[in-house]
């Protein structure tokens, strides 16, 4: 996929700024209560929203003019009692294509219990998108979603090189804790990475893990909950964008996020 296709997300600085508010197939939400509202306040400082098929519908205006990328499947965590299905995929590059989206998402699972699945699905979306030139982004993540104790470098170096070798055109993944792990991760994966929030962490270490990502040669992010659950959601995207975008340092951000 040429550079061109990325460029509702990416700048010139082959950087990105991504906000998901996709959440809410998958948890409770408490921040997502005016996707529209929020997405305007965000909008001056976030390149994109990675965003579901009815929010995308119901906020096109909100969303005009920013990078939207539409995520393809749901993916719901395990619940006690009930199978752990990981993800399933339930739109394609049609779908995407005529809400007008820039881009999807959906998750890949290795070593899951359903691998074969997560695999087919990926491939699959990967070849529409293809025919379509519609970018794809892997959400790789090694055994699912909020099993942070594998989220070790060794696996994550591993999910990041398969989602790239599936033909993803970006790598969204966990940070692994170290930036030079990190650094190997993005040299061993020859497209884009980026990385995740997930859930809430504190301001100083968010922010250093950002500044961290980027040094060590890492694309920007797509991070949502560290956003707008936040009580300064404004202030923390701009901190973001001051990393990514600008050649901030963690501390620089800080002072902008505490408003100093």
């Amino acid at each position: 996929m040429s550079a061109s296709s990325l460029s509702p997300f990416f700048r010139s600085n082959g950087r990105t700024l991504i906000v998901p508010i996709d959440h809410g197939t998958a948890i409770p939400t408490p921040g997502l209560e005016n996707p529209g509202e929020l997405i305007e306040i965000l909008s001056p400082f976030a390149d994109g929203f990675v965003v579901n098929y009815g929010t995308a519908r119901r906020f096109a205006p909100q969303l005009s003019g920013k990078g939207v990328c539409l995520r393809t499947d749901v993916y719901k965590p395990a619940v006690a009692g009930n199978p752990d299905h990981g993800s399933y995929r339930v739109y394609g590059a049609a779908d995407a294509a005529a809400l007008g989206a820039h881009a999807v998402m959906n998750m890949l699972y290795p070593h899951h219990a359903e691998e074969d699945q997560s695999f087919g699905d990926c491939a699959s979306l990967i070849s529409e998108c293809r025919e379509r030139k519609l970018p794809v982004i892997l959400e790789a993540l090694p055994y699912g979603i909020g099993r942070p104790d594998d989220y070790t470098p060794a696996n994550i170096s591993f999910v990041s090189r398969a989602a790239a070798e599936l033909g993803a055109d970006v790598v969204k993944t966990a940070w692994p804790g170290d930036k030079e792990a990190f650094r190997q991760i993005t040299q061993d994966t020859y497209v884009p990475v980026i990385i995740l929030g997930g859930a809430a962490t504190d301001d100083v270490g968010l922010l250093q893990t950002v500044a961290d990502s980027i040094e060590a040669g890492g694309a920007g992010v797509a991070i949502g909950r560290n956003v707008w659950q936040h009580s300064r959601p404004v202030a923390m995207v701009r901190a973001f964008h001051a990393i990514i975008h600008e050649g901030a340092s963690a501390s620089e951000a800080l002072k902008i996020l505490r408003g100093a």
